[in-house]
């Protein structure tokens, strides 16, 4: 009997923590290895908090205090000779991209064989140079480019007029999910919830404090929840302002955030920006209904009439009326939590594991 070739491929991220590509990262190692593929995960910065499946080469190890010129050649040289050991099938790069010219020397110099590059937000200068002749010095020659939604994939055509790039969505696990919801938690209070980096300006965290401030939330004694790592001075600010200190609670990075997302009554998305939010998919699979700001790409694609509320990209008043809408109207808020998790069955993690198997040619 011949065997099956067993592929092996190398997953490169920043780190497996706290970051919603380097969940995605973990949920495809873990998916990849039980789909009989040898994974290699590779990451930059010393942080591993998320599950993941195969072997950890944790380059973070060999940053310094100084992290120089000469500490970040240790470790390209350190990564390259890591490649060149190892006969990668396909690499899968899941990094921010913000240095041009070491991108440029990565993709040239340093990986070895057939490369896939992710790019998880609509601000795609994060992640490509703003000068197309560079952009396609650095892609031109990737196996693929894979965004997250329709409108990511469209905005990199026109932009950069890359002919290799294909929409994969961000993967959810519902099982994982599940066992992880029921952990029970220390609030003794109805509240709505909120997900990301306190001082990320793109997450507008101040800006919902004061919205929620003037909405009739905290008259009916519903707090406002903000988990997500930062520093808390960016927001204590705002609640002191508002005068909502016993009303707004930040609880920090949170290993498991799904135990507190589950016992929300919604969760609110007030980006300015996003790619595929991953915590609305999230929220979704914990039975919670959801509100977002239409931003540019990502909420129109997950939020329906049936889950959540999908508000004017940017109105703040639409916001804090959408807030009270889903308090006060119970049949709607019923409606929305029991459809939450059967509107996310095309992001499950089987669904987006195909759409990446046929991506790498794998059976």
């Amino acid at each position: 009997m011949i065997q099956e070739k067993k592929y092996k491929i190398a997953l490169i991220g920043y780190r497996l923590s706290s970051g919603g590509s380097d969940r995605v990262m973990a949920r495809l190692s873990v998916f990849f290895e039980q789909n009989n593929i040898e994974v290699h995960n590779i990451i930059v910065v010393d942080e591993v908090s998320y599950t993941y499946s195969g072997k950890l080469v944790n380059l973070g190890l060999l940053k310094d205090e100084t992290n120089g010129f000469f500490n970040k050649f240790k470790r390209l040289k350190a990564l390259r000779s890591y490649l060149n050991q190892n006969n990668f099938d396909y690499i899968i790069d899941f990094r921010f991209r913000t240095k041009p010219i070491q991108e440029l020397i990565i993709s040239r110099f340093i990986y070895n064989t057939k490369v896939i590059f992710t790019v998880h937000s609509y601000l795609i200068d994060h992640y490509m140079p703003n000068n197309s002749w560079l952009t396609n010095r650095i892609y031109d020659n990737s196996f693929a480019v894979v965004s997250l939604t329709e409108k990511m994939t469209k905005l990199i055509n026109e932009k950069h007029q890359l002919k290799n790039v294909v929409t994969i969505a961000n993967p959810i696990n519902s099982e994982e999910i599940d066992l992880l919801k029921n952990f029970p938690i220390d609030l003794d209070f109805q509240f709505i919830i909120a997900v990301g980096q306190y001082e990320n300006p793109i997450k507008q965290f101040d800006k919902l404090i004061a919205t929620y401030s003037k909405s009739d939330l905290p008259e009916k004694n519903i707090h406002l929840v903000i988990v997500g790592d930062g520093d808390k001075n960016s927001l204590e600010q705002p609640m002191k302002e508002f005068s909502v200190e016993d009303k707004v609670h930040l609880l920090g990075y949170q290993d498991n955030p799904f135990q507190f997302i589950s016992k929300a009554m919604f969760l609110v998305l007030c980006s300015e920006n996003e790619g595929m939010p991953n915590v609305l998919i999230e929220s979704l699979a914990c039975e919670t209904p959801v509100i977002a700001f239409d931003c540019n790409s990502g909420p129109s694609e997950i939020i329906t009439n049936d889950n959540g509320i999908l508000v004017e990209n940017q109105n703040w008043e639409q916001l804090k009326v959408a807030m009270e809408r889903l308090i006060s109207n119970y049949d709607l808020y019923l409606h929305f939590k029991s459809n939450a998790k059967k509107s996310i069955s095309k992001f499950e993690i089987d669904s987006i594991g195909k759409q990446w198997l046929d991506l790498l040619k794998i059976k």
